[in-house]
């Protein structure tokens, strides 16, 4: 475990029932109470939302101690760990709780912020048309608005001059964040994903971590 990640451990334990550590096999949070790490699944996620109003501690927004050679606007997204880190002067990040690709719809790679976009139209690829009969009937664009997959802003990530289809963008399901449930996506609660909207320039670098090799000491 990195030194940040243990500082963030620490914390969780003042706080009593928090974070969280995420890893292959998927995320774990403290229970202070049984003094147990516990399976962090899509039941515990909604449990916890529901009593709490928002996610665990570490998956929420602040600025955390990080080095990289990586130039400030830089995005270093740590799927396993569940965190988005926005490069910030200093040697410091902000860091942003994030969903990832459920298991078999994990990917890696440099891309770049092609586009962005307020409560963008969302329409799903034609592989998930024919895989999903709830986004069939959106075949030709959902409207943007509060139930809308993309939730209030997306970021689109291009290879070059070419769309990968994969966004970093909010969601209704704010419950979701720390969990390995999207088709490659990489989700954010409406308000962070509004916070990171505001920072970031069109051209910024992106880079996703391959799942299991998570981050370290920066990159």
């Amino acid at each position: 475990m990195s030194r940040t990640l243990q500082k963030a451990a620490l914390a969780a334990l003042a706080l009593g029932f928090a974070a969280y550590v995420a890893h292959a096999a998927g995320t774990q949070i403290y229970d202070s109470k049984t003094r147990k790490w516990v399976d962090y699944d899509k039941n515990t996620a909604r449990k916890y939302f529901a009593r709490n109003k928002q996610v665990p501690d570490a998956f929420r927004r602040q600025v955390v101690t990080f080095r990289t050679a990586e130039e400030p606007g830089t995005i270093i997204i740590d799927g396993n760990q569940h965190f988005l880190y926005l490069v910030q002067p200093g040697g410091q990040a902000i860091r942003y709780g994030i969903g990832v690709g459920r298991e078999g719809f994990g990917w890696a790679g440099i891309v770049r912020v092609g586009r962005t976009a307020e409560w963008p139209t969302w329409t799903p690829p034609a592989e998930m048309v024919a895989r999903d009969p709830n986004a069939a009937k959106w075949a030709a664009g959902q409207p943007g608005g509060p139930d809308n997959p993309l939730g209030a802003r997306a970021l689109y990530l291009y290879a070059g001059d070419a769309d990968t289809i994969y966004r970093i963008h909010g969601t209704p399901e704010s419950w979701s964040i720390g969990l390995d449930v999207s088709s490659g996506c990489i989700r954010m609660n409406n308000d962070d994903i509004i916070d990171l909207h505001s920072r970031i320039k069109v051209g910024a670098k992106v880079i996703v971590l391959m799942q299991g090799a998570a981050l370290y000491k920066g990159v």
